[in-house]
């Protein structure tokens, strides 16, 4: 790693614990709630990663035949990979992308408010803090950097081996990052003061800070779940062994007060977890999926992207093979089966509402009621896939990241509201 890198780690003990963490002090979390005394820490060199060469292949582009979208983001010279709105004013985007780049730009007008550049990678991974004044950008690479918005000013940089995925604490300066090693790794920023979680060395492949700003939940390349917590540093849940998924995890979402995690994995299940207990008290699959009895990871029908419903016991899982299924939770009943044509990559359901929103590999953006089960609307306008998206708060507008170079604004205006 460049010698210039900076942040700071500590030494570890045992397999699950660490010694120093960042005192999130036992009140609510908050800025102020941030610890000022870390105490003798070492530095560590997370060392040189290699160059993840590979990028993410994109199918040969197709023809848009409509156009449904109110504005066309092109600035970006390769496919945009993700996509996140502001929280504070839901007014900005941040888009990063395989030409190693990320922008933040307004949504109303298209207009670049600020340049995110110095990745050595496509940018796989671009977030706002909680308050908006900062923009986190990760490379696959590694390289992480945060950014002030206001004053268009890179503030800190760090360096770590092959990123997975990035994420904000809901309500302080600080984040957290899970990397290809297994490592999950916690700063606060901008001083940089580090922390890292440390288990089994296989991937740390998804991760979620839960609503309360003192635990995080990881999923693993090995199929364990881990909650951690973030004050004392240790993994108060493992869920392993029979309990685990079978295959690596690919997402994880929690449900409002965090009690409830719903995890997605390669081996075709979804699990519901009790964040209080550690236990498994709910499991999730489609009866066909082809993960069932099939040894061949290759051949698994992966869930892709799990959510909970706010205002209805639902949960909505997306599948690799194009099924939306709708569950209650309550009742593990399978409420709707919704078909796509192509592959799902992400789905969001709206802030106070029974709509669940999807992309997809056909290049599409719909929009499904979850009571009927029934297509609310359809949105087209890329040439290629949707690798991405995100809805702002009050449901009425999409922002959506494609293959094919550009992000898109989409309305959603409809006739109920």
């Amino acid at each position: 790693m460049d010698n210039n890198t900076q942040g700071n780690a500590i030494e570890l003990h045992g397999d699950e614990e660490i010694v120093e963490v960042i005192d999130l002090n036992e009140m609510e979390p908050g800025p102020d709630d941030l610890a000022d005394d870390l105490e003798d820490v070492d530095f560590e060199d997370a060392g040189n990663a290699d160059d993840d060469d590979e990028g993410w292949e994109t199918e040969d582009e197709m023809e848009a035949e409509q156009d449904d979208s109110e504005l066309t983001f092109s600035k970006h010279t390769g496919s945009v990979f993700c996509v996140s709105l502001d929280p504070a004013t839901n007014s900005m985007a941040v888009t990063g992308g395989e030409d190693d780049k990320a922008y933040v730009w307004r949504v109303s007008d298209g207009e670049v408010l600020l340049e995110c550049t110095g990745h050595k990678d496509s940018v796989t991974c671009a977030l706002f803090s909680h308050d908006s004044s900062m923009v986190a950008t990760g490379d696959m690479s590694g390289v992480i950097k945060v950014w002030k918005v206001d004053t268009k000013e890179e503030i800190w940089s760090f360096e770590v081996g092959d990123l997975e995925w990035l994420e904000w604490h809901p309500c302080a300066p600080v984040l957290l990052a899970g990397t290809d090693d297994g490592n999950v790794w916690m700063w606060k920023i901008p001083s940089g003061d580090c922390k890292t979680f440390q288990s089994s060395a296989c991937q740390a492949t998804s991760g979620k800070v839960l609503p309360d700003g003192k635990r995080a939940v990881v999923g693993y390349e090995d199929g364990t779940v881990r909650v951690w917590d973030l004050k004392q540093g240790n993994a108060v849940h493992v869920i392993k062994g029979r309990d685990a998924h079978q295959g690596a995890l690919t997402c994880l979402a929690c449900n409002k007060d965090g009690s409830l995690v719903l995890t997605g994995s390669v081996d075709g299940c979804a699990k519901l977890i009790n964040t209080a207990t550690g236990k498994v008290v709910g499991v999730f699959s489609v009866e066909d999926g082809k993960a069932k009895g099939s040894p061949d990871k290759e051949e698994s029908n992966s869930v892709e992207s799990v959510g909970f419903c706010n205002i209805l016991p639902l949960v909505a899982l997306a599948y690799l093979d194009g099924t939306l299924a709708i569950y209650d939770f309550s009742t593990q009943v399978l409420r709707h089966r919704c078909q796509h044509e192509a592959g799902i990559v992400h789905l969001q359901w709206e802030e106070s509402s029974s709509v669940v929103s999807t992309c997809c590999l056909d290049g599409a953006l719909r929009l499904w009621d979850a009571r009927s089960g029934g297509l609310v609307c359809e949105y087209r306008g890329h040439a290629a896939e949707i690798l991405n998206f995100t809805i702002n708060r009050e449901a009425s507008l999409a922002v959506t990241a494609s293959g094919d170079n550009q992000a898109k604004v989409f309305c959603l205006q409809r006739p109920d509201r």
